[in-house]
């Protein structure tokens, strides 16, 4: 019992340390004056009204959901092979090709934001959009490629052959068969990498340029130079959404998919 009551203690201290600052932010996101401080003074929604008045908000929001979508749609054109076929069949380099996949997760962000800033924007200068796009492509397909295969290890790919021997094409077969059973595991790869690249600031702080910023950036440039509750009101607001996210991919696939491969 005594043991049972430590562990207990011991795990809210662990919650307390993971959530206070999210709880402080939240309550700090309230307040009524000029300042950021906790607890309030009193409480005012008028930080939340202030988001929509500042002009950089709403356009960078803009370029943050048209280069995460944009990103994501490519990406999802190279995931949902990659991943079938890593999934489909046994080749020499298979796991060189799947470790290849997944190194834009294990390489630190700053190192990947380097690389992308001297390569893709220095060597062969394209356009700020463009390298954006190139850049959140690629650290969104490790998630498209990993939860699509977690979905497809419950897929019954004898059901795939029984097609196939009453005549459907290969082709055919991919689009009537497999994929309408794995349509929750792409929804949930496409919410998943969708809040990689919008909330992606180590990429994109090497990827802008004059002009043209993401979100997450452009609340970093806010905070370089204001200190009010605003930007504490936009990560309330990015807390619900992301909470919003994940509660759907819970419902679609349930998290226990993520720990199985």
């Amino acid at each position: 019992m005594q043991k049972n009551r430590g562990l207990a203690f011991f795990t809210f201290l662990v919650f307390l340390f993971l959530l206070g600052p999210l709880l402080i932010i939240s309550v700090t996101s309230f307040e009524g004056g000029s300042v950021l401080k906790f607890p309030p003074e009193h409480l005012s929604f008028k930080w939340y009204l202030n988001i929509f008045d500042v002009q950089m908000f709403i356009s960078t929001f803009k370029t943050s959901i048209i280069v995460s979508l944009m990103g994501n749609l490519f990406a999802l054109v190279l995931g949902i092979p990659a991943a079938y076929a890593l999934s489909r069949f046994d080749f020499k380099g298979k796991k060189l090709l799947d470790a290849v996949f997944i190194s834009p997760i294990l390489i630190p962000g700053i190192v990947l934001g380097f690389s992308f800033l001297r390569y893709i924007v220095g060597t062969y200068q394209l356009p700020i959009y463009t390298a954006l796009f190139i850049g959140h492509t690629i650290i969104m397909l490790p998630f498209i490629i990993r939860v699509i295969s977690s979905s497809l290890s419950n897929f019954d790919f004898s059901i795939e052959e029984a097609a196939e021997s009453l005549g459907a094409s290969k082709v055919k077969t991919f689009f009537i068969v497999v994929l309408p059973n794995i349509k929750s595991g792409i929804l949930a790869a496409v919410m998943i990498a969708f809040l990689e690249s919008f909330n992606n600031v180590d990429i994109s702080v090497f990827m802008t340029g004059p002009g043209i910023s993401t979100f997450p950036i452009q609340m970093l440039t806010y905070v370089e130079n204001y200190f009010d509750p605003t930007i504490a009101a936009i990560s309330v607001l990015l807390m619900v959404i992301t909470a919003f996210f994940m509660f759907m991919v819970e419902r679609l696939m349930g998290l226990s998919y993520f720990t199985k491969r």
